[in-house]
């Protein structure tokens, strides 16, 4: 059989519509849910504040939650500026206590959750995550959760952003 007399009786127009439909709802159907997580704010109370070592631990942990987040469950990971973060701010704190105006920043940006987040050091032997999880939509906190960190490690933060992804995970779930 040669190419210029092949039968194409079965490209039928209604096949290519339905193969296009096919591609269109695959695409929808892969969406995932829109989070923001915002740079973590290091509260280090120790007798020796903010190192070079803790504040660099401290801007590791978003990127760890978001790739966490993102391995487990479904969630496009939406981006938001630390310039519109810092003009959202109005200070250490601030968007952690008002989940109306961390809400508002998320809408900025198209997300349905915002997790927002601190990095609390009382001492050299122990640290906490702190994540507040946001309803952009409703702007209600959704979850609240600690989690320690025993040790300085970089297995130790590892190990404890995947701890609070499940937790951010099962509270979106159900909310």
């Amino acid at each position: 059989m040669k190419l210029s007399k092949l039968d194409c009786k079965w490209l039928n127009p209604v096949w290519v519509i339905v193969g296009i439909g096919m591609m269109i709802s695959c695409s929808v159907v892969n969406a995932g849910t829109r989070i923001a997580i915002l740079n973590f704010e290091l509260n280090d109370i120790t007798s020796l504040p903010n190192t070079h070592e803790e504040l660099t631990r401290t801007a590791t942990i978003k990127p760890l939650l978001e790739r966490a987040m993102t391995n487990t469950g479904n969630y496009e990971i939406i981006q938001i500026n630390t310039d519109a973060q810092k003009a959202a701010n109005s200070g250490f704190g601030y968007l952690f206590k008002f989940n109306d105006v961390a809400a508002n920043l998320g809408k900025q940006f198209g997300a349905d959750w915002l997790i927002v987040g601190q990095h609390s050091k009382p001492s050299f032997l122990y640290s906490y995550l702190m994540v507040h999880v946001i309803n952009v939509k409703t702007q209600n906190l959704v979850g609240s959760y600690d989690i320690e960190l025993k040790g300085t490690h970089n297995k130790v933060t590892e190990r404890g952003v995947r701890s609070l992804a499940k937790k951010i995970h099962e509270s979106m779930r159900v909310n």
